[in-house]
């Protein structure tokens, strides 16, 4: 292999076209697009026009089979990523998929387990935002106990406003057979992924979800989630699709101090000089009149820092394919390795049965009963095959 990855992009769509235009402009330095697959024939000319060295295929299968490539990143509809995924591997190519990794967990654990069999091949997912300057460095924050252990978490994001034109544009879309749900599958991946890559996996989830509640879509545009860390701690999870302000906050407290993020830009990290308990159990009351008068100096008790980070557009998802390649090129560790893709499909899967049995809902819950849950919403819609 030369010091530039061979990739083939399958899905000429919105991302894999951002894809090209990054790689063809130098931002992944490691990489080099040499295939192009996409269903829709009139794609080749748009290949031959704007990536002349990449050869165009209609049929994926194809295009691995085609000796033009070393990896793959399937750019295409949530549900055909873990079979493409299979199929890459079990051919020699290292793969790349999309977020998220699959609609539903069956799915997606039968691409895992085919991975677990080839360990020699690179197996990434595009969270992207992994990559952000700021959530890495509030992660590096929480796993060095900085805060503390964590006590409770909470995260609104609203910020994903979508008219009913963007969902009546595509006949897939905001479908449970061509999607597979809506803002959890479409909108709120990445948080679901950051929230557990920062927080930690819950064990269980209580859910209330509304269906079509301000859009004329079969799927969810409105949810709140709890969920139960199992030690105590608790998170929520609040996110919708018709806030036209919208709402970014991140808060993760714990017993040594506090983050919040604003905007996914800026973080409050409050670092307390003793643990919460500790001030608790030694503050006297004359101290505490104080403290609520503002007459103590604040610093006694607590520091507080402000982060922020540039974050120059593209930058994060092209560190991702530059570290994707780099994985394959030289051993240098995924940031998103293909099996941390299960997490946010079980957590959105979890979320999606609590609210359909109105129970609370383990994350080690029954991926047949969500199966056959899906399937009912899938035959309810009459538009497409029911998946097994």
């Amino acid at each position: 292999m030369t010091n530039k990855v061979r990739l083939g992009i399958i899905g000429l769509g919105t991302q894999g076209s951002m894809y090209a235009k990054f790689i063809s402009d130098g931002l992944v330095p490691n990489m080099v697009v040499t295939a192009i697959a996409d269903t829709d024939p009139a794609k080749a000319d748009v290949v031959r026009e704007t990536y002349p060295d990449a050869n165009f295929y209609e049929d994926y299968i194809a295009l691995l089979e085609s000796g033009d490539v070393d990896a793959v990143v399937t750019t295409v509809p949530h549900f055909l990523h873990p079979q493409m995924g299979i199929d890459a591997l079990s051919r020699g190519i290292h793969a790349l998929v999309e977020k998220p990794a699959g609609v539903y967990t069956k799915q997606v654990n039968e691409l895992l387990a085919f991975a677990e069999t080839v360990p020699e091949l690179s197996f990434g997912i595009m969270f992207n935002q992994r990559n952000n300057p700021l959530y890495r460095r509030l992660k590096e924050i929480v796993d060095a106990g900085e805060i503390g252990d964590i006590r409770r978490t909470n995260w609104i994001i609203t910020t994903w406003w979508r008219p009913q034109g963007y969902y009546d544009q595509s006949e897939w879309r905001a479908t449970w057979g061509g999607e597979g749900g809506g803002v959890l599958v479409n909108q709120a991946p990445h948080q679901l992924d950051l929230w557990q890559w920062i927080c930690g996996v819950p064990e269980k989830v209580f859910s209330k979800v509304a269906y079509g509640f301000r859009r004329d879509i079969a799927v969810e545009d409105e949810v709140t989630a709890v969920v139960d860390y199992g030690n105590g701690a608790t998170g929520v999870f609040v996110t919708a699709t018709h806030d036209l302000a919208g709402t970014d906050r991140f808060e993760i407290l714990g017993d040594s101090g506090k983050i919040v993020v604003e905007n996914s830009k800026t973080a409050t990290v409050t670092r307390l000089k003793k643990p919460e308990r500790e001030l608790s159990e030694t503050m006297s009351m004359q101290e505490v009149g104080k403290l609520f008068m503002g007459q103590l100096d604040p610093t006694e008790f607590y520091s507080t820092e402000t982060i922020e980070f540039e974050s120059v557009w593209g930058d994060q998802h092209s560190g991702v394919l530059e570290n994707f390649a780099a994985n394959i090129l030289d051993g240098t560790p995924l940031l998103a390795p293909g099996s941390d893709g299960i997490k946010g499909v079980r957590l959105a899967n979890a979320i999606h049965l609590s609210s359909w049995t109105g129970k609370e809902v383990s994350l080690d819950f029954d991926e047949s009963e969500y199966l056959v849950e899906l399937n009912k919403r899938i035959t309810d819609e009459g538009k497409f095959p029911v998946r097994n």
